[in-house]
């Protein structure tokens, strides 16, 4: 168990780039299953710049990869 003042780690905030090759995934699908509900949606932390969590992306990955071995689709 880790005491409540022990600094936890950084999830880095990942660019789309970065996402893309990550998952394999081009930048039209992404947003296209980003509005379908089924990627993670980015964080804009200013202007017009986009970043992703890479535990979520990472998450989202182990997700496909549990629903190809139990035979659902995820996407």
């Amino acid at each position: 168990m880790t005491a409540p003042d022990t600094p936890q780690p950084l999830d880095p905030l990942l660019p789309l780039a970065r996402v893309m090759d990550l998952t394999g995934l081009g930048r039209t699908t992404i947003y296209r299953l980003i509005k379908e509900g089924s990627f993670p949606a980015p964080f804009k932390p200013g202007g017009a710049a986009s970043r992703w969590s890479e535990a979520e992306i990472r998450d989202w990955r182990e997700g496909l990869a549990a629903s190809r071995s139990s035979g659902q689709s995820a996407a």
